[in-house]
């Protein structure tokens, strides 16, 4: 349907009416003009009531282009139907580390060896994917945290988001893991309690930030707010070297005690995911959370329409200037040239009375 955002200005549309009405006209004074082609000007007469349809049209006009004007002034637009928005569902925060350990290739990813980070966005997008009815929230961490995406329904652009990261884009020789947690809080306390979810994965130890990781999961404790934390990572191996076996253990660093901890206070649970398959499986247990009855919110599409009366004021403006050209008297002259000389001399001077 159509409306118009400012339907007051419609009051307007009388003003050429009042004008003409109320301001005095000019005075009517007899004038004469000497012109040394009298008659050939007096020959046309017979177009004479041309003139009077002429004035009609251009006054038509005129109202027509004041009106339009008035319209495109009101703002008119349309207004589509009404769309309902996503009425259940969580609010989930994704916080992601992107240190330099991130880099690790301990991972197998299509049957080859890939970054820990790789994997990670092949698994988390298509977790985001599934999570219709979700709003889902960003956050990039290594010495620093970073908001990428706050709360949105746009999950193409959260994951767009998550595939454009990289490591390097954050300070990448150190993991704040306390501060990553603090910004999730931040973004999660004013949503409905029962709703508030941050899942956070890591491959490291807390050694950055000005947060603790356990004071963080304390206070989103306090927010009703549930953390689940992933670890990510292979296990240790052994290989042969030409010194004996040597034990390799690429999750050294993996603090699983504090990531364990955090996810206990606050009512979520830790995983461990050593290889993609592992962390499928966990995204998949994450997307059986319970959803959540939240306000119902709706919206409605509007398209602005006023260009259109606009461009056909601008439209009439030209016929009017066109219809106002002064066509008689061109014709006249043509008339004149197109009529032979006559050897008679003409009248030299004749007086038009106005």
């Amino acid at each position: 349907m159509i409306q118009f955002v400012w339907p007051l200005v419609f009051i307007l549309l009388p003003l050429p009416w009042l004008v003409n009405r109320l301001l005095p006209r000019a005075a009517n004074r007899d004038a004469s003009l000497y012109v040394p082609f009298f008659t050939s000007l007096s020959r046309i007469e017979k177009v004479t009531p041309r003139i009077g349809a002429r004035n009609r049209i251009i006054t038509v006009l005129a109202l027509l282009c004041w009106t339009l004007l008035v319209t495109a002034a009101s703002r008119p637009q349309w207004v589509g139907d009404p769309v309902q928005l996503p009425t259940t569902g969580r609010d989930l925060m994704l916080a992601v580390d992107i240190s330099g350990s991130m880099e690790a290739q301990d991972i197998q990813l299509n049957g080859q060896n890939a970054t820990r980070l790789q994997v990670v966005k092949s698994v988390v997008g298509d977790f985001v994917e599934r999570r219709t009815g979700d709003r889902l929230g960003l956050i990039l961490f290594a010495a620093r945290a970073y908001t990428q995406a706050p709360l949105t329904f746009d999950r193409d652009t959260v994951e767009t988001l998550l595939f454009e990261a990289e490591i390097g884009i954050i300070e990448e020789n150190a993991t704040a893991i306390g501060d990553a947690v603090g910004l999730g809080v931040k973004h999660l306390r004013e949503r409905p309690e029962s709703s508030r979810i941050l899942i956070l994965l890591t491959d490291g130890v807390n050694n950055a930030g000005e947060v603790s990781p356990l004071q963080a999961g304390d206070l989103a404790a306090r927010e009703n707010i549930r953390i689940y934390t992933i670890g990510i990572g292979a296990d240790a191996s052994t290989s042969s070297s030409v010194f004996g076996p040597r034990t390799i253990n690429p999750s050294a660093d993996l603090d699983e005690d504090t990531l364990t901890r955090i996810a206990v206070s606050t009512g979520g649970q830790y995983f461990r995911a050593r290889d993609r398959e592992e962390l499928e499986e966990i995204y998949k247990l994450l997307d059986e959370l319970e959803p959540v009855e939240q306000e119902a919110e709706t919206f409605r599409p509007t398209t602005s329409l006023f260009y259109y009366p606009l461009g056909l004021a601008l439209t009439f403006s030209f016929l009017i200037a066109f219809f106002r050209l002064p066509w008689a008297l061109l014709l006249a002259k043509r008339q004149n040239m197109d009529i032979p000389q006559s050897r008679e001399p003409e009248p030299g001077i004749g007086e038009v009375q106005a």
